[in-house]
């Protein structure tokens, strides 16, 4: 008799509606979710509108490379928001978003060009020494070297676009920390590149799914992992007596 009861009290318990606390929760996090998109397409709208213009981007290529720099703050903007929702739980998009944004944007936009011109020159080396006899036994090694730059990058990024992070604090403090972490959790940064890659293609060839479904998930798995990667900065930025 009491087994049945207890089988009976736990359909209940399944089949009991969640709390208002939980929906709440679902609902902010698609709200934060929908206005970061909405946020990020609003400031990376000249790139958007070039896109849109331009039948054939490869082959402006420089022209969109320049261009794609207006990607660094934007990107901060919507981590500081991700931030805002992890760490408040409240569902709030604007001033975390554009707080993020003017804090970083000075650096995120220097470290992104950096980036940006290593990547084309490893991409372009890597190209010519393709048609050569020797040149394809290298080509793996400056794609690695792509990647590992552009995942240095977005780890830059996200430690720019956390709260705490301090005005003042020079850019050639944080890449080398950023690349050892970055190197030594690879497999993220690898995935944290295909990812990107994907809210790219996805933007491109459907423009109104990507901006506005499919880049918030995408971009807030790669700040998950990013964040986990370079958390020994996080850890370091904490009061010696937070603990306490």
């Amino acid at each position: 008799m009491s087994e049945s009861t207890a089988r009976s009290g736990t359909r209940l318990n399944i089949f009991r509606p969640a709390a208002q606390a939980t929906y709440d929760r679902i609902f902010g996090v698609v709200y934060v979710g929908l206005m970061a998109n909405v946020q990020f397409a609003l400031a990376t709208a000249p790139l958007l509108g070039a896109l849109a213009v331009v039948r054939d981007p490869l082959a402006s290529w420089p022209f969109f490379a320049v261009l794609s720099c207006l990607c660094a703050p934007a990107l901060a903007g919507v981590f500081g928001c991700f931030t805002a929702l992890d760490e408040d739980g409240s569902p709030v998009v604007l001033r975390p978003f554009w707080g993020a944004y003017r804090r970083a944007a000075g650096r995120a936009l220097a470290v992104w060009a950096l980036g940006a011109g290593l990547v084309g020159v490893l991409v372009a080396d890597a190209v010519a020494l393709a048609r050569t006899a020797w040149g394809p036994a290298l080509v793996p090694l400056f794609l690695t070297l792509a990647v590992l730059v552009s995942a240095t990058v977005i780890s830059v990024i996200t430690v720019l676009a956390a709260p705490r992070a301090a005005g003042d604090t020079r850019l050639r403090r944080l890449l080398w920390p950023c690349l050892v972490l970055t190197t030594r959790r690879w497999f993220l940064a690898v995935a944290n590149v295909a990812l990107l890659g994907l809210a790219a293609t996805v933007v491109l060839l459907q423009p109104l799914v990507g901006l506005l479904v499919a880049c918030a998930p995408l971009l807030y798995v790669v700040w998950a992992n990013t964040r986990y990667a370079v958390s020994p900065l996080h850890d370091a930025d904490q009061p010696e007596d937070s603990h306490v």
